[in-house]
């Protein structure tokens, strides 16, 4: 924290406030809407694309990572949050920080969860950090920890931060500096988050190539591109190219919210590559009202600006035509 944040947090006294509320429980006696169940195990295997013979069968566990799943509140929203933690909000909203968003996780398994398990939680506010400033804005960080218990027995815990701000102003533009309506520069679109991780695929797109990571030791197919193998947990592997042809496995039409770099409506596809494995892209080549399920598509290359190129699927002609599943934003 800055010195003037630190001078700012004393002469309010905000900062002593919202401190007030560590150790105070944030969720009290939740219970989860379902018991642990091989539906959503399988809907989630499906959606992240994880075939792994223990998710299935008569001994099946969940997914370690759908720890937070049996705990979320649906869209009826959560009965159990604590009137602390609904104080705590209160308060930082009270003091102008409105907008929140989630910045990080963290999970720790201790055992799995089976089909027929009961789920219990509780949770604590675990800290709230000083007054930070961010690219975001000016806020502060409140975590929480989340016990998940089954059949009374701790299971894991979920921390959970989230940045609660005020959103920084935005410098305005200089008017002599506006330009004529016809040639004022289209916004660009977000770039995409490059890491050694997944460094590789990207620069197989700037040679338009669209590469799929092989696991070295069980041949596995993988994508998005991940550090080891989902099956065998190996951490060395090579790719393989895409050969291009697709089909729409499942999409949405983007109606909501608008975003400056985008025209909606507009199709976005849940794409099942020749190779068998699936990636998120644009559907292009036709309206956005007739992408169907099942509709073959070819991979092409998009250029956006002058930096930016992307991975999109052209829709191919006479695809079959297949009503459920399709949905729209």
């Amino acid at each position: 924290m800055s010195g003037e944040e630190r001078a700012h947090d004393a002469r309010d006294g905000l900062y002593d406030r919202l401190r007030a509320y560590e150790g105070k429980p944030a969720a009290i006696a939740g219970r989860g809407k379902d018991p642990v169940n091989l539906p959503m195990i399988r809907h989630w295997c499906e959606a992240m694309g994880d075939a792994h013979p223990a998710y299935r069968g008569p001994d099946a566990v969940a997914p370690p990572t759908m720890l937070q799943a049996w705990t979320m509140g649906g869209l009826s929203g959560h009965q159990d949050r604590s009137e602390a933690y609904g104080e705590l909000l209160g308060l930082l909203d009270g003091a102008g920080y409105t907008s929140v968003v989630a910045t990080d996780c963290e999970q720790e398994y201790l055992r799995p969860l089976r089909p027929g398990d009961e789920i219990t939680f509780d949770a604590v506010v675990e800290s709230v950090s000083p007054r930070k400033t961010t690219k975001l804005g000016t806020g502060h960080f409140v975590t929480t920890r989340m016990d998940v218990r089954a059949g009374g027995e701790l299971a894991g815990t979920h921390r959970f931060r989230i940045l609660k701000y005020a959103p920084a102003a935005r410098p305005a533009k200089p008017v002599e500096a506006v330009e004529p309506a016809e040639s004022v520069e289209r916004p660009r679109r977000p770039r995409p988050v490059v890491n050694r991780d997944n460094a590789g695929f990207w620069e197989g797109v700037a040679a338009h190539r669209l590469l799929i990571q092989r696991c070295a030791a069980c041949g596995t197919l993988r994508f998005p591109w991940l550090p080891g193998c989902n099956d065998c947990g190996a951490g060395e592997w090579d790719t393989v190219e895409a050969g291009g042809e697709g089909t729409v496995h499942s999409y949405v039409v983007m109606h909501h919210p608008p975003f400056p770099a985008f025209d909606p409506p507009y199709a976005v596809g849940l794409i099942e590559l020749a190779e068998g494995v699936r990636m998120i892209s644009n559907v292009v080549g036709v309206p956005y009202d007739k992408v169907r399920i099942g509709m073959p598509v070819r991979l092409e290359f998009q250029r956006v600006d002058e930096e930016l190129e992307l991975p999109v699927f052209r829709a191919v002609e006479d695809g079959p035509v297949a009503g459920p599943g399709e949905g729209e934003r």
